[in-house]
C-alpha cells in the first residue's frame, strides 16, 4: 500500500542566528500508511515533536526543514508557501496536541470551533456544518453531542476535551492525523479510552496516524509500527512486536528496561484492530 505521507531525508534546524543553529532532526525517513498507526518514540529533545511540526510547517521562528515530505504522493510540503500550507493544515493533515486546554479556545463554543474549519475548507453552510459537528462529537463518543455543541471547553472533563480536539482534527476528513503526546495530560483510565478511540479511527476511517510519545506503554498498546528516535536520528524501527519483543539497539533496550512492570501487559494487549470496549472516562 502506498504511503499517505512519505518523509525522506528530513533535516530540521533551529535557531535565529546562522552561527548558533542546531540540527534537531538529522535526515530521517518514515512512511505513514492508511489504516495504520506509526509510533515515533524517544526521550525529550530527541526530535520527535519537531518532526511532526515540520510536517505541519509550524517550526519555531527561524526553524527550517529540508529533504522531502510528500503528502498523498503528489504534494511536496517542504518549501511550501504559507498560503498554500493553510489549505493543507486541517483539511489534509489534522493535528492533536498534548494539552486540549491549550488547543481549544476558551471563549468560543465547541460547536463554533468545530464548524469554522468545515465552513472554511469544505464550503459548508452554517446548518450543514452544525449537523456535521454533532456527528463528529458522536463519532468520538462525547455524550449528548447536540447539547455539547452549545458548551464551552471548560465545561468538559480533560478526556472529553481531548475527544473534542480529535473531532476538530477529523472535521475535514484529513488523510493524515498527527498526535503529539495526546494522552500525557490525562490519567491512566482516561488514556485508555483515548487510545482505543485513536485505534478505532485509524482502522474504520483508513486514516494514517503518527503517534508521537515518550511513553512506550502507550506505544505498546496501539502502534502498528514503531520508530525509536535519539539525538535527531531514528536508531531502530520495525513492527510493534519486533521492537518490544526483540529490540536490537541498546537505546531501545534501555527504554524498555525503564518501563514499569505494569506496562508489560500492554505489549500483547489491545493493539491493532482491537475493538475492546473502553473504560468509562466521562468524569
Amino acid at each position: 500500500m502506498s504511503a499517505a505521507l512519505a518523509i525522506r531525508d528530513l533535516h530540521v534546524e533551529l535557531g535565529q542566528s546562522r552561527s548558533r543553529r542546531t540540527e534537531v532532526v538529522k535526515g530521517i525517513s518514515l512512511d505513514l500508511v492508511p489504516g495504520r498507526i506509526q509510533g515515533l518514540a524517544g526521550e525529550s529533545g530527541s526530535g520527535k515533536s519537531m518532526t511532526a511540526m515540520a510536517v505541519l510547517g509550524l517550526l519555531p521562528a527561524g526553524g527550517t526543514a529540508s529533504g522531502s515530505i510528500l503528502l498523498g504522493g503528489d504534494t511536496e510540503l517542504v518549501g511550501m508557501a504559507g498560503r498554500a500550507y493553510r489549505k493543507v493544515r486541517g483539511k489534509r493533515v489534522g493535528m492533536v496536541f498534548q494539552d486540549p486546554s491549550a488547543s481549544l479556545h476558551p471563549q468560543i463554543t465547541v460547536g463554533s470551533q468545530l464548524a469554522d474549519g468545515m465552513r472554511a475548507h469544505l464550503g459548508l453552510s452554517r446548518a450543514e456544518a452544525r449537523t456535521r459537528a454533532a456527528e463528529l462529537l458522536a463519532l468520538v463518543r462525547v455524550p449528548e453531542p447536540e447539547e455539547a455543541l452549545r458548551k464551552y471547553p471548560h465545561q468538559f472533563s480533560g478526556g472529553q476535551r481531548q475527544r473534542i480536539a480529535i473531532a476538530i482534527a477529523l472535521a475535514c476528513e484529513p488523510e493524515v492525523l498527527l498526535a503529539d503526546e495526546p494522552t500525557t495530560a490525562l490519567d491512566v483510565t482516561v488514556q485508555a479510552g483515548i487510545l482505543h478511540l485513536l485505534r478505532d479511527l485509524a482502522t474504520e476511517r483508513d486514516l494514517a496516524v503518527l503517534l508521537v510519545t515518550h511513553d512506550l506503554g502507550v506505544m505498546s498498546a496501539i502502534a502498528d509500527e514503531v520508530a525509536v528516535m535519539r539525538g535527531g536520528l531514528i536508531v531502530e524501527s520495525g513492527t510493534r512486536q519486533q521492537i518490544f519483543q526483540d529490540p536490537q539497539h541498546p537505546y531501545t533496550r534501555e527504554l524498555l528496561d525503564a518501563m514499569p512492570d505494569a506496562q508489560d501487559s500492554l505489549v500483547d494487549g489491545p493493539a491493532a484492530g482491537s475493538t475492546t470496549a473502553e473504560p468509562e472516562e466521562n468524569r
